[in-house]
């Protein structure tokens, strides 16, 4: 029987020929990610040690990234303090894909790690943030771990008894209409699947829509993969994606795309056709409550944000940014803007991007995550409404459980921000 890509990957770092769903392994990880949770996993890190007379030593400091972006810039004292511990950790041992609170080299940790080609096709990626499965979209097994796991992780350089999952193919064929784009796939996906529906799977893309699709949507469709359950979102690597490591990352040395057999056994396969797609919303409080755009058309708006480790690359704000172009955001809206990176803020502004989103009355942020998860920036007031392109609608997202929050793409967020109510973008010029 041949092997899924998924499989392919973590036999390579289990050092196996092969492996099986079910099975228990100890692969050896390419690449370990933390944001300000990095915090705790020092502390965590610094008991494996304690009683051992050993000196605290992480296994590869190369193999590992921190990248500050939950609450930058700190917005307490408790915040500043975890990250001073982190930098004179990072400094006492030798870490150096660090990414600090700047206007050159910050950013979201799950648009850093493919922009600056820290992650690669066939890499055993984990992270300490349930979006971790974003790097699948270079072709990468990535997935979350807890902090006490990648503790260990820092140590050994190995995750210990790691239960290989099974993979449900995805096959997207078809032709887009327009104004539908990878995050109205995605969110289609997630509602027929259910938030269970891959629960300890890999979700394995393919189809002509998928090949088609950009790095940034490909990023967007295996950051929500996780929202359907999925331990990984797979997107096999091939032209497109070496070009994105090499044009944009600058990735000069070998690159080694891993795909799955011919032969490969799946759980199961889902077709979908896209041919009929129409721009998706996600209701509260589940990002499984998925709707077309037109049934919930009308509903009145305080905020909307649109960037994210999810939707706030370039063509994210390209496509709001001609939407709202001439145009003068709702009195009624809050409009906010939170570019992926550093490197992406800068490119957007060249490109006269946020001038245009700010001359419609969007405040333009610096790039984090503080928004989307409500703990810094934007927090919702009781009874308020808002559309985000972000990746997540639970109850309390974005500070408040007294408050909804709804889900769509840069395109559905851009056409609402005029009305001040959802707005199904194909009402809009694009």
């Amino acid at each position: 029987m041949g092997l899924t890509v998924a499989e392919k990957i973590l036999a390579r770092a289990a050092d196996k020929n092969t492996v099986r769903p079910g099975d228990i392994i100890e692969p050896a990880v390419d690449l370990a990610m933390s944001h300000e949770n990095a915090a705790l996993v020092i502390n965590q890190f610094f008991e494996v040690y304690s009683g051992t007379g050993l000196q605290p030593k992480v296994w590869d400091p190369a193999r590992i990234a921190i990248i500050f972006d939950h609450r930058v810039p700190a917005e307490s004292s408790k915040t500043a303090n975890n990250q001073k511990k982190i930098r004179e950790f990072v400094k006492e041992q030798g870490i150096g894909k660090f990414h600090e609170i700047r206007g050159d080299v910050g950013g979201i940790c799950h648009q850093i790690l493919p922009e600056y080609g820290y992650v690669r096709p066939g890499y055993m990626v984990l992270g300490t943030d349930s979006h971790t499965t974003s790097h699948g979209a270079l072709g990468a097994f990535a997935m979350g771990i807890g902090a006490t796991e990648m503790a260990s992780v820092w140590s050994l350089g190995t995750i210990l008894n790691l239960e290989v999952p099974g993979t449900i193919k995805i096959l997207v064929n078809g032709t887009l209409q327009p104004a539908v784009y990878a995050k109205d796939i995605i969110l289609n996906i997630i509602g027929n699947l259910t938030a269970n529906g891959a629960t300890f799977k890999v979700l394995e893309y393919h189809g002509s829509v998928i090949r088609e699709m950009s790095v940034s949507g490909r990023l967007t469709i295996s950051n929500m993969s996780v929202e359907a359950g999925a331990t990984a979102g797979i997107v096999p690597a091939d032209d497109t994606t070496i070009r994105y490591l090499r044009d944009v990352a600058g990735v000069t040395d070998e690159i080694e795309p891993v795909s799955a057999d011919e032969n490969a056994v799946y759980e199961k396969t889902v077709e979908i056709d896209v041919s009929a797609l129409t721009p998706q919303i996600a209701c509260p409080h589940t990002v499984d409550n998925v709707k077309p755009v037109s049934d919930v058309e009308g509903m009145e708006l305080n905020q909307i944000v649109i960037g994210s480790c999810t939707n706030g690359r370039l063509e994210d704000l390209e496509i709001a940014a001609k939407i709202l172009k001439g145009k003068s955001v709702a009195d009624n809206v809050r409009m906010l803007v939170f570019p992926a990176s550093a490197r992406i803020y800068n490119e957007a502004l060249k490109k006269g991007y946020l001038s245009d989103l700010s001359a419609s009355g969007a405040v333009i942020m610096n790039p984090g995550c503080g928004c989307c998860l409500g703990v810094h920036q934007g927090a919702l007031a009781d009874g308020e409404t808002a559309l985000a392109t972000t990746n997540r609608n639970f109850k309390g997202r974005m500070g408040n459980p007294n408050a909804d929050v709804y889900l769509c793409s840069p395109a559905t967020a851009a056409a609402s921000a005029i009305t001040g109510k959802i707005t199904d973008p194909r009402h809009e010029r694009i």
